[in-house]
């Protein structure tokens, strides 16, 4: 098992040990003194750290998250990040966003479409770490379109929807086909189906080239 970055702690919430940071609520996740148990079937990142995957991260890291929604994972990933970019951008979960956001002064909301970087590129720094988990199609060409904001070696965390690209070929088809494309800009450090967690997703840890 990967060592949680700083901030992360597995925590007993109802008889049963998850894995939780210390915020405000934001989805209903249940709480005990200031910890919030963080699902990992309500998070792509949050089933990569369940099954051990090492994703890099300590805590503290500057990160751009793309495909934020009305930030489940975002939340946690603020309450122990440094800086935190979250693009969104459906107008309905950005509203949810920005109230998750209200209580983590951190957590800098984009209402913007994380396949064109071009439109928040003035606003981002450079980051270490991104994040990302958009269910539209071209995922890893969304992930290459943003490599630009991470420093040398920044890592890339990405969950792979296979039914965002295709519904009938095998998800193992598409995983490989994806993770083609993203060596276009990444070296791959790592891969792992996320069941049970989340069925035909492929979490991936990379490195910008």
């Amino acid at each position: 098992m990967s060592d949680l970055p700083d901030g992360v702690e597995r925590r007993t919430f109802d008889g049963r040990e998850r894995l939780a940071t210390r915020g405000t609520p934001v989805y209903g996740e249940p709480t005990d003194e200031g910890w919030r148990a963080w699902d990992a079937r309500r998070s792509k990142l949050g089933a990569m750290l369940e099954k051990g995957m090492d994703t890099g991260l300590s805590g503290d890291e500057t990160v751009l998250y793309l495909g934020a929604a009305a930030g489940t994972t975002v939340s946690h990933v603020a309450d122990v990040a440094g800086p935190t970019y979250a693009v969104e951008f459906a107008a309905r979960p950005a509203r949810d966003l920005l109230d998750a956001a209200e209580p983590r002064p951190n957590l800098f909301p984009l209402l913007k479409d994380a396949r064109k970087p071009e439109t928040y590129a003035h606003v981002v720094e450079p980051v270490d770490v991104v994040v990302q988990d958009v269910a539209t199609r071209g995922q890893a060409r969304v992930a290459n379109a943003n490599a630009t904001f991470l420093d040398e070696r920044g890592l890339l965390l990405a969950a792979i929807k296979a039914r965002s690209e295709d519904v009938v070929a095998a998800p193992g088809e598409v995983f490989e086909r994806e993770l083609d494309t993203l060596r276009e800009s990444y070296e791959i450090l790592a891969t792992e189906r996320l069941e049970p967690f989340h069925d035909d997703h492929l979490g991936v840890v990379a490195r910008r080239r």
